[in-house]
């Protein structure tokens, strides 16, 4: 008759990188964003809905400055969530997580802080990333 069952809203995904490509240089997203690669540099999104996803085979090297997180991939560096942070039985990060709201399975690895803020975290896009090394990602 109740169902205890999670309904999660599915995310749309605006941009993809695929398991077989590695992407050298910072990102900046809007939407959702879903990584499957390897991606060397920083992501950031621009608005307070975008939603990064990592799968396991995913690897971001570099800091991660996101509203929205779900990570079941790695992590080498610090990852700044100024909403929700959800870390799945394979996620590993090797740096600090700071978040606001955040669910973790059994299995998750965290190599550093886990910080806990309230207020989001108030960093331009402009302080993070270099124009010139910037790949922007959005939907049309």
């Amino acid at each position: 008759m109740f169902s205890n069952t999670k309904k999660r809203k599915s995310a749309k995904i605006d941009s993809l990188i695929g398991q077989n490509t590695e992407l050298q240089g910072n990102v900046i997203f809007s939407g959702g964003f879903h990584i499957d690669g390897k991606l060397k540099g920083n992501v950031c999104a621009h608005e307070p809905s975008s939603l990064l996803t990592l799968s396991d085979h995913g690897v971001v090297e570099g800091e991660v400055r996101v509203p929205n997180i779900i990570l079941n991939g790695t992590v080498i560096g610090d990852v700044y969530a100024s909403e929700r942070v959800e870390l799945a039985a394979n996620a590993k990060v090797i740096g600090n997580v700071y978040y606001n709201l955040i669910e973790m399975a059994m299995g998750a690895e965290v190599n550093g802080s886990l910080v806990h803020r309230v207020e989001p975290v108030a960093e331009s896009v402009a302080q993070l990333v270099e124009p010139s090394e910037d790949v922007a990602l959005s939907p049309e």
